[in-house]
């Protein structure tokens, strides 16, 4: 349980910069601060993911907002709202006594006086379908109290103003459809119809985005409460009805514990909480297929198969969900084309552009064989395998091929294929083409994965290990960084290593933590060899960062508009994920595992996406979090980390 008293609640420099999430399974959700601040566009009690296509949402109901009519007759408003001109009123979170958040679902408690309002809420899981349920805890007497429904319907990326027609509401004695898309349902509804102009989104400000839309007031719900009484709402889009709001909350409460059932302690149970988040109903590809996919992140990530593949070990291995993964890796393995795995259908179309995706897919097949024993699966999968090496030893596309060393080279203009993909007006900031440290060595890796699968299954892998050990023997050849001077000694095996070579301006020192790869893979070029000493300047308590502090490239801060921030990402920023790397190069501690290493990102569950990692922060201290709040990488490699698997 995590809990937030009144000077955290009260202070909107610190309660708003502090975010919850509650999903629903099909990547939709309800997002909000601590303190009930907007601070996102993104932000919304109930927020729409159409089928199968988690990254398509629609903002619906923005907010509920409170208002308590009290036995002397005054009202009391409990929202909190902030204006275009930077007003905030009303200011009802100077009256939140605590925000908790238990099993996963954030409880709201304000006090005026002897009377204390509980509000919690939840999602029906596979479902677009909220619960929100307002309780009386305490009153000298009977309350009226009274929640006006703030609507919109819009791409959750976007805005929409008075300046267009209102959303189209038609009520009925239980609540109201609105725009033919969404349900609110519950007690005493009336009609207003009205403008909220000018709502700001200070965060989509700060972000160098549009900052203010309007929202429509459609109607209320009023209810007389006595101590111990509840006014429930509901909120739904598609072909649903009406659940009983508190049967919602009580439903997600007992899934979510039987989730973490057999969680070691806090930390654990909330990353087991944050990993559920990211494991959606859906097909991001096909349109047809029931298999899981994967959220990369929240609020606006949708499937990426880069993201999902890396997150693999940790959201399906390390939680036990086998046979949810084992749909997943049946899926994406319909997508191969080319010997690449699609990317994303985030754009609208499929795409199949990345160099790594795939590698780390193989890594992926042959974790789950070996963890769970399903050699049906590698059967099944392993034609599959073997054609994604053919197509690599052939050229596809992008220059993507295994150059005269056996190591993959990559590289087209305009194009960023490695997982730093930043572009700024279509020029990659890391284009990294010629022969990327971390494909390399998760080509060998594959290599290595593919052959291990055949043997397991009695096949012939001859050919496999002997392509594996041309790329190793070439990774060992090209990749350590020369010597700055012949008289310098050490072994080749403390040697940093070039972050590309072959490149178009040849060889790449630049200290990046993508070499981690090398050393962290279980069948890896340099696994279970030192790691240079100097690697270890690029670790922060939140992860490694992108790039070394002192080279001429770096950027400390990840801050600004979309073409500073770009700039940024992978200059320096730090990435929680890469702490997965970090750790399995390096032996663990004295007690068998790296928890001293964690603790940072330990302590950053609760700083920003409660309960979560966030998807970058700040190269420079204190290391401010930045990008979505709640990645699906992030949260993954920690929890494997933790559990130590891999």
């Amino acid at each position: 349980m995590v809990v937030y008293g009144a000077q955290v609640c009260g202070d909107l420099s610190v309660g708003a910069t502090r975010e919850w999430l509650v999903p629903d399974g099909t990547g939709g959700y309800a997002m909000g601060t601590v303190s009930g601040l907007r601070t996102r566009r993104y932000h919304g009690l109930l927020v729409v993911a159409e089928p199968g296509r988690p990254a398509r949402r629609h903002l619906a109901l923005a907010a509920l907002d409170p208002v308590l009519t009290l036995p002397s007759g005054a009202e009391v408003e409990l929202a909190v709202h902030e204006w275009a001109g930077g007003a905030i009123s009303p200011a009802g979170h100077t009256l939140l006594e605590r925000f908790d958040l238990v099993d996963g679902l954030p409880r709201w408690r304000w006090r005026i006086g002897p009377v204390v309002l509980e509000r919690e809420l939840a999602m029906v899981h596979g479902r677009s379908h909220l619960g929100v349920v307002h309780r009386l805890v305490s009153a000298p007497g009977p309350v009226t109290l009274t929640l006006k429904a703030l609507v919109t319907w819009r791409d959750a990326h976007g805005e929409r103003s008075a300046a267009g027609p209102a959303p189209h509401v038609v009520a009925h004695d239980a609540g109201a459809l609105v725009e033919g898309a969404f349900r609110l349902s519950g007690e005493g509804f009336v009609t207003i119809g009205q403008w909220y102009r000018g709502a700001r989104a200070r965060v989509e400000g700060e972000r160098g985005l549009a900052a203010h839309e309007d929202l429509w007031c459609a109607g209320a719900f009023t209810a007389r409460l006595e101590p111990g009484e509840s006014l429930e709402v509901e909120a739904w889009a598609g072909d649903d009805a009406r659940r009983g709001a508190g049967r919602i909350v009580q439903r997600a409460r007992l899934r979510n514990r039987s989730l973490t059932h057999d969680a070691t302690d806090d930390v654990d149970r909330a990353l087991v909480l944050a990993a559920d988040a990211f494991v959606v109903a859906g097909a991001s590809f096909d349109g047809n297929s029931a298999a899981p996919d994967v959220v990369a992140g929240y609020p606006w990530f949708g499937t990426w198969s880069r993201d999902t593949m890396t997150s693999y070990d940790g959201l399906f291995l390390a939680t036990g969900w086998y046979d949810e993964g084992r749909e997943l890796l049946r899926a994406y393995a319909a997508t191969l084309d080319g010997g690449m795995l699609a990317n994303t259908a985030d754009t609208g179309r499929t795409e199949h552009n990345t160099v790594d995706a795939t590698l780390w897919f193989l890594h992926a097949v042959e974790r789950h064989v070996s963890a769970t024993g399903d050699d049906d699966l590698a059967a099944e999968l392993l034609p599959a395998l073997d054609e994604v090496v053919a197509a690599h030893l052939r050229g596809t596309r992008y220059g993507i091929r295994a150059d005269g060393d056996a190591l993959i080279t990559q590289g087209a203009p305009g194009v960023a294929l490695t997982w730093m993909d930043a572009r700024v007006d279509g020029i990659p900031i890391t284009p990294r083409a010629g022969k990327p440290v971390e494909v390399n060595a998760l080509w060998v890796n594959g290599l290595a994965g593919i052959a291990a699968l055949k043997e397991r299954l009695g096949r012939d892998a001859s050919d496999t290990l002997a392509l594996r050990r041309r790329a190793r023997e070439s990774f060992e050849r090209r990749f350590p960084v020369a010597p700055r001077s012949p008289s310098a000694t050490g072994a080749q095996d403390a040697r940093p290593l070039y972050d590309v070579v072959d490149g178009p301006g040849g060889d790449d020192p630049a200290l990046r933590p993508n070499q981690l790869l090398a050393w962290s893979l279980p069948g890896g070029p340099m696994r279970g060899r030192p790691v240079p000493e100097v690697v270890s300047a690029l670790l922060t308590p939140l992860g490694p960062r992108s790039l070394a502090a002192g080279d001429p490239g770096y950027v400390g801060v990840h801050a600004g508009g979309p073409a500073q921030r770009d700039a940024a990402y992978h200059q320096g920023t730090v990435w929680p994920w890469m702490i997965g790397p970090y750790a399995d190069a390096h032996p663990a501690g004295p007690t068998g595992d790296h928890g001293e290493l964690l603790r940072g990102i330990e302590a950053h569950l609760w700083d920003w996406g409660v309960g979560s990692v966030s998807e970058t922060a700040d190269g420079d201290a204190p290391h401010r979090a930045t990008g979505c709040p709640f990645q699906a990488w992030s949260v993954a490699e920690v929890l494997r980390v933790r559990r130590n698997v891999g």
